[in-house]
């Protein structure tokens, strides 16, 4: 496998369905801007999409590939495995959420308890989340056919399925001046037909290594049983970001717009998260997991280094400019419409704290996978639920005095504890070791995100006056300076060897 090719084929469809999904977040912004509809629409939406990110964005590879890819050898062994966490899935899902779904009320006001002061507001966002909520059940599924191709090194396939859901909700809001109040409605019911198109989409592909066949009774073998331990766990430990940011939604219910200001925010920094962890660890867990196997310990070793450096050569930049140009950024993906001067400045501010946690984010997956390849998913569990309980504390400690900025800086936090500690129990089990390759690589990286930084500076304050909120081309301008400091960056980065050209052919 060649870590950089595999991650980059991963990596363009998640680019294209994150850029589709600022398309689809600049016309939410037009349309809904930061108020009641929005709140109400992006509660409904953080739920299923939540589950969306934990299942689908390595949570579920974490648990299923090691098991899975350990069974390869033989055929009908695999499948049996695969087929009986199939139908376990359908059963626990369907149940799920038919109780979710008589129970809505009680469950949404534990997800937004700050929306029980309007009543408006809050029976709107019980009827958006029962549209919404059958979602979880296909993307599920689909998630799960995803960690099959990813097994089998099919990466493309698994990564190009969410463009879905934007093209849907991107058609929608095509009608946004017709449907005005009704469109709220209309996206949720399109939340959940993109679910059943992407389960169907992925059907297709996997069927040439998988054949459902639905039961409604068989044996739950140790296997399994070991399959669903480990599951908990990792869903909590690799998808401890998203329930950090879940957290957050929660306690900004009590503030007015906060909802859809983090919610801007966090679509902002998404795009290089999905990337420089996401696709990282996606990529490099089933490889991992079979060098594990055979106890290849320098293939271990190079390939964890590898996989640490790309993380950072693609984080430590983007935080660097995202702290540099927050408010220019927001304005000129969202600054349009029903999204005034007030919300652009909110976010932006949110922006700025969540960007300081960004490099540690990626870094939770990354480590995170390095611990699951081992089938270890206890470590980062108990490090995740410490990570979660120091959020919440910061969170509701300081909220009244801070607002709802206090949730992306007790997110950042939280998630750099949770990163050091993931890399000192790495340490302490022996389990990862820097190479000098690393450290040589890891300084020229700090020095060209820094240089990239200063000419990044540069060219936003040059812009400044065509990056304003009143500004009719400020999007055209932002694209702009972004490419030229990507374009600067990748040009210091050959020219001082902090990346080389030769690591795109190299196997691992």
């Amino acid at each position: 496998m060649n870590l950089i090719k595999s991650t980059g084929t991963f990596s363009f469809f998640t680019i294209i369905s994150r850029l589709l999904g600022y398309i689809r977040d600049i016309f939410i912004a037009i349309f809904l801007g930061a108020g009641p509809l929005a709140d109400s629409f992006f509660v409904a939406f953080r739920i299923p999409n939540t589950f969306r990110r934990l299942f689908s964005e390595g949570t579920f590879n974490a648990a299923f590939v090691p098991s899975y890819s350990s069974l390869l050898d033989n055929k009908k062994i695999s499948q049996k495995f695969a087929n009986n966490i199939f139908n376990l899935l359908i059963i626990g899902l369907f149940f799920l959420v038919l109780v979710i779904e008589i129970m809505m009320p009680l469950f949404v006001f534990l997800i937004a308890p700050g929306f029980e002061g309007d009543s408006q507001k809050m029976e709107l966002a019980i009827t958006l989340t029962r549209i919404t909520f059958p979602f979880l059940i296909f993307i599920s599924l689909a998630s799960f056919f995803s960690a099959i191709l990813n097994t089998h090194n099919k990466f493309a396939i698994a990564s190009a399925a969410p463009i879905i859901l934007n093209i849907l909700l991107i058609g929608v809001l095509l009608f946004g001046k017709i449907l005005n109040d009704e469109l709220v409605y209309y996206l949720s019911y399109a939340v959940t037909a993109s679910g059943v198109l992407q389960f169907v989409f992925l059907y297709f592909f996997v069927k040439k290594y998988f054949s459902p066949n639905i039961q409604l009774s068989f044996k739950i073998d140790s296997k399994i049983k070991t399959f669903f331990k480990k599951l908990i766990p990792s869903i909590f430990s690799s998808g401890v970001t998203q329930i950090n940011i879940l957290i957050g939604t929660i306690i900004a219910s009590f503030q007015a717009s906060a909802v859809s200001y983090l919610y801007y925010a966090d679509r902002v920094y998404q795009i290089n998260l999905a990337i420089a962890g996401i696709a990282i660890g996606t990529v490099v867990l089933p490889q991992l997991s079979k060098h594990v196997k055979s106890h290849k310990k320098k293939k271990i070793n190079l390939i964890q280094n590898k996989a640490l450096e790309l993380s950072l050569f693609l984080s430590i930049p983007a935080t660097t400019a995202l702290l540099i140009a927050s408010e220019e950024i927001i304005s000129a993906l969202f600054g349009y419409g029903s999204f005034d001067v007030l919300s652009v400045k909110n976010s932006a501010k949110a922006l700025f704290y969540f960007s300081i946690g960004l490099p540690a984010f990626s870094l939770i997956k990354i480590f995170s996978a390095f611990f699951f390849a081992r089938h270890n998913t206890k470590i980062p569990f108990y490090i995740s639920l410490i990570s979660v309980l120091l959020n919440v504390l910061i969170s509701i400690i300081f909220f009244k005095e801070i607002g709802f900025l206090i949730i992306p800086i007790a997110t950042t936090i939280s998630s750099w504890f949770n990163a050091i500690l993931l890399f000192i129990f790495l340490k302490i089990k022996n389990l990862f070791s820097f190479n000098l390759f690393f450290i040589d690589r890891f300084i020229k990286i700090l020095l060209a995100s820094l240089l990239m930084g200063i000419f990044f500076n540069y060219v936003i304050h040059f812009f400044n006056d065509k990056l304003i909120y009143q500004a009719s081309f400020k999007a055209i301008y932002l694209v702009g300076t972004v490419i030229s400091g990507l374009i600067f960056y990748l040009m210091i980065a050959i020219l001082i060897k902090a990346f080389k050209r030769r690591d795109i052919n190299l196997k691992y």
